[in-house]
């Protein structure tokens, strides 16, 4: 399967500080996800183009924007930490890839599969790129980590008409979040959590003397973000017999498609048989958190998300739906149950209840200073008693140096926060020497809601989401047998025998001699 990857203008004139179009610090963030990107495709042999201006002295473009990236400067070339990766430049004198260029050419003799197009500018020429590689009949991936642009509010514009209009695929990295040791209670092993079936069904095979190989295939009802899967594993780890047990799933935080096979088990029924309910269940909560906290992340664009929904399921749930938060995509937690399950701290910062005991947002921001560990940061909420504008300042001014952020969460009762109060704050903290204060949002988030923000320009340094994410619809996880003792069979309405997909990675081996014990980095992962 030829692929190919076209990487557009990561030159010095775009990336470093000092020329006239030098895209910023944003820019230079994809460098390292370009990287990786270029080491991952040169491993399986797919070829490199760099599509780079070289522009002649009096181009046409130079009426639009200054002179940049002129043919034989340093300003048009590759930056140095592109340049050990291998590849073909191909120079352009439009915002084109393919305009007047013998990338056409090339690629009709590769014929490559997929086409995935990084580098800048999301919006000029890496969306001229997409646009011409679709028009061409070419499957196209965007890696969105690998792509930027000067205009936050044109990225995301670009990147949304490249999936929806051109029909491109975005590609979003996959979090990383460590695998905690789950704890496997003894009410999910006895079958007390199952639906009654399952356990009546396992007894009634053990009393027959029946107990097949089955393979069962679980897949969910619509699209999203997996999670829920080590928690799933750890549990078939203690369950499944070491000698004949064989599983297949795909990664925590990977996304996946309507009824694509997630997990797939191999192993006498009796052994699984009566868990069937718990583990769809696991994937079904955790996997619709994880969604959720995926579509405000997406939408906030590279601004961080916090999860703040603990207050809205029970106790018994609030460490596993912020840890599927977390999974999703959310850089923190509010619970620490959330929070030490991935591995964090839990993020905080000062609740109504201590301003109105205190009677002031100052004396319970100086409080909470003299009291709390030097690690925690100080982040005031500035909208109990007084004007937003002025409570941040007034809590700054006191605080002399030590408030690293103010919290914005006015209530719709006044209005909710807006675009402009977030201008307004940060305009008035500029103006009186707190540049370093970040500004937290929160109180009703959503995507929506949050792409207004983006579209506004409102300089929100984090977003703080509760109910979106605690009160998301569980998505609907079923499992299916398909074969039996080797034999391919399914119920009506689904296709006999093993359903292919290839994205799917062995996590559990049979052991074939006494002792072999193999295992991955993951605490929970036998293979």
């Amino acid at each position: 399967m030829a692929r190919v990857v076209i990487v557009s203008d990561m030159l010095r004139g775009f990336l470093e500080e000092g020329y006239p179009l030098y895209c910023g610090s944003e820019a230079r963030k994809i460098i390292p996800g370009i990287q990786k990107l270029l080491e991952r495709e040169l491993s399986h042999g797919s070829k490199i183009f760099y599509a780079c201006d070289r522009h002649v002295p009096d181009a046409p473009e130079f009426r639009m924007f200054p002179a940049h990236c002129i043919e034989g400067t340093e300003e048009a070339e590759l930056i140095p930490e592109l340049s050990q990766y291998p590849g073909e430049i191909i120079p352009k004198r439009t915002f084109s890839s393919f305009y007047g260029t013998v990338l056409d050419k090339r690629l009709e003799t590769i014929r490559p599969e997929t086409i995935a197009i990084c580098g800048v500018t999301t919006h000029i020429c890496v969306l001229q790129a997409v646009a011409d590689a679709r028009n061409r009949g070419y499957e196209v991936e965007v890696p969105v980590d690998c792509v930027a642009s000067f205009d936050r509010k044109a990225h995301s514009f670009a990147l949304d008409y490249m999936e929806k209009v051109l029909g491109a695929r975005l590609v979003k990295p996959l979090v990383k979040v460590p695998a905690p040791l789950f704890e496997i209670r003894d009410s999910w092993l006895s079958g007390e959590t199952a639906d009654i079936y399952f356990p009546r069904t396992v007894e009634i095979l053990k009393k027959e003397g029946i107990d097949p190989v089955a393979t069962m295939e679980v897949f969910p009802r619509r699209a999203g973000i997996l999670c829920g899967i080590e928690e799933a594993k750890a549990l078939l780890a203690e369950v499944l017999p070491e000698h004949t047990r064989e599983v297949w799933a795909l990664s925590q935080g990977e996304s996946f498609e309507r009824k694509e096979v997630v997990l797939r088990i191999k192993a006498p029924y009796q052994s699984y048989g009566t868990y069937e309910t718990t583990y769809l269940g696991m994937l079904s909560h955790c996997s619709g958190w994880a969604s959720a906290a995926r579509e405000c992340v997406d939408a906030a664009q590279g601004i961080p998300v916090i999860s703040f929904g603990a207050r809205h399921v029970h106790p018994s749930v609030v460490g596993i739906m912020e840890y599927s938060a977390i999974v999703g995509g959310c850089t923190g937690c509010a619970s620490t149950a959330g929070a030490k399950l991935a591995g964090l701290q839990p993020t905080g910062t000062i609740p109504h209840a201590l301003i109105i005991i205190m009677d002031s947002t100052t004396k319970a921001a100086l409080a909470f200073d003299r009291h709390m560990p030097p690690g925690i940061p100080r982040i005031a909420l500035v909208d109990t008693f007084e004007d937003e504008v002025r409570e941040s300042v007034t809590v700054a001014k006191a605080m002399k140096g030590k408030l690293q952020g103010v919290r914005l969460d006015t209530p719709s009762e006044r209005g909710r926060v807006t675009a402009d109060l977030v201008k307004e704050v940060r305009a008035w903290l500029d103006l009186e020497g707190f540049k370093d204060v970040k500004i937290v949002v929160s109180g009703g988030r959503d995507p929506e809601r949050i792409r207004y923000f983006i579209h506004e320009g409102a300089p929100v340094d984090v977003f703080a989401v509760g109910s979106y994410i605690s009160d998301a619809r569980p998505i609907d996880f079923t499992a299916d047998l398909h074969e039996v003792d080797g034999k391919p069979i399914a119920k009506r309405g689904r296709t006999p025998g093993i359903t292919p997909n290839p994205r799917l990675k062995r996590v559990m081996q049979k052991l074939t001699y006494p002792g072999q014990y193999l295992s991955c980095l993951a605490p929970n992962q036998i293979i």
